[in-house]
Order: C-alpha cells, then sequence, then structure tokens
C-alpha cells in the first residue's frame, strides 16, 4: 500500500520548502510544528544526513471533523509533510489522508479524506507549476 502522495522538484531546499509552506496555506493549512530531522540527527547523534524536515499541516476544520467521527484519530493528525533532499532534486511527500480511512476501516472518515487529499494534492500540483509572476 502506498501512504505517500509525492512531487520532486528541480528547486534548492530552503526554496522548496518556503514554497511548500505558501502552497499549504493556500489549501488552508497551516504549519503547527517543524522538525528539522537534519539538525536533530546532527546534535543528539552526530550523525549526518541529507536536509529533511517534516512539516505537521493543520486544517482546522478538517482536523475537526475527523476529531468527531473518531477521538483517536489524533494519533495521526497533523497531517505530516516531508521535504528532503533527494540527489540533485528535493523530493516533498504527504501523507496520503486515505491512510487514516484503511487504517481505522471508519467511513465517517472516507468524505474528510478525500477533502484533504484534494486540498494536498493541488497544493502539490501547484509545486510543479512554473512561477510567471517574475
Amino acid at each position: 500500500m502506498r501512504y505517500d502522495r509525492t512531487v520532486h522538484l528541480d528547486s534548492d531546499f530552503a526554496t522548496t520548502v518556503e514554497r511548500v509552506r505558501e502552497a499549504l496555506a493556500a489549501q488552508g493549512f497551516g504549519i503547527l510544528t517543524e522538525i528539522d530531522v537534519t539538525a536533530t540527527l546532527k546534535a543528539k547523534l552526530d550523525q549526518d544526513m541529507e536536509d529533511y524536515v517534516i512539516l505537521g499541516a493543520c486544517n482546522p476544520p478538517l482536523a475537526h471533523r475527523a476529531l468527531e467521527a473518531d477521538r483517536s484519530i489524533g494519533l495521526l493528525l497533523p497531517c505530516n509533510v516531508v521535504v528532503r533532499r533527494q540527489g540533485d532534486r528535493t523530493a516533498v511527500q504527504a501523507l496520503d489522508p486515505n491512510t487514516m480511512v484503511t487504517l481505522t476501516e471508519l467511513d465517517a472518515l472516507r468524505p474528510v479524506a478525500e477533502d484533504a487529499t484534494r486540498r494536498l494534492d493541488a497544493a502539490l500540483a501547484s509545486l510543479t507549476t512554473p512561477d510567471t509572476s517574475i
């Protein structure tokens, strides 16, 4: 089972992180948490790895609907979005919201997952569209 929705970009890491934030915001998601995995592993384990950040994105109305259907769904919230270097490209990955339906087997979560999927897919698609404002 695939559990990610992924796009690959030719832009640099810092630019991509900023664009991801903007794309998510345009779809009603705020960033609740940010984990700089690269810095954390270096500081705690003295291990080096490629640029890698996890953004905990939340769309409050969607989160509320999901929590109304199942209070334990908080275990799968927020919607994690990973931005990481992959060779000379940058990968942007979002957890597929349909995963929560598959894991919980709750049909009440299906409309929430569909809405979240539509919004995340729109955010990811916007990242692959060239910026014509410059």
